[in-house]
């Protein structure tokens, strides 16, 4: 599991992963100092620091790196909310008090998720359910109605 990103190395990623596409420091800092006045050679160091950890991978140009993202950002937001998740007392309480804080959009777009993970699980030619009929659904419908403030019943 990733360790989450700081505040800079998250700063330094959001554009490596918007832009999708070998950058360098220097491109990089350009765009930081629109919002703050910050280093050349902070910049480098945090882009080498997410070289090492592995979030980024990097190619010679000259006397200069460019550097590419080794995963996208919805990886990384999935293993974080995973290993949030796995580390709960009551994954069931945490997933329905995570449902009960979403806005509706998000709640739709959980919804067809659902509907894409059982379609690519299901046997070719199965029918494909629709979101309100699966129980990831109903789960997240009842966080819905405010259920994420009551307690999970033991041994749920």
């Amino acid at each position: 599991m990733p360790r989450p990103l700081g505040e800079l190395e998250d700063a330094v990623m959001t554009r490596v992963w918007q832009w999708n596409r070998p950058v360098t420091v220097r491109e990089v800092l350009e765009d930081l100092q629109q919002e703050r006045s910050i280093a050349y050679t902070t910049v480098m160091t945090v882009m080498d620091n997410l070289h090492q950890k592995g979030w980024v991978r990097r190619e010679a140009e000259g006397r200069a790196y460019r550097y590419t993202a080794v995963s996208t950002r919805a990886a990384y937001s999935a293993a974080l909310m995973n290993e949030a998740w796995s580390t709960s007392d009551n994954p069931a309480a945490a997933l329905v008090a995570f449902f009960g804080m979403m806005s509706a959009e998000q709640r739709e777009a959980l919804r067809n998720a659902i509907r894409i993970v059982q379609h690519d699980d299901a046997p070719e030619g199965a029918p494909v359910p629709a979101p309100e009929d699966t129980p990831e659904a109903a789960a997240a419908t009842e966080g819905e109605g405010g259920s994420a403030d009551r307690p999970a019943e033991p041994g749920r």
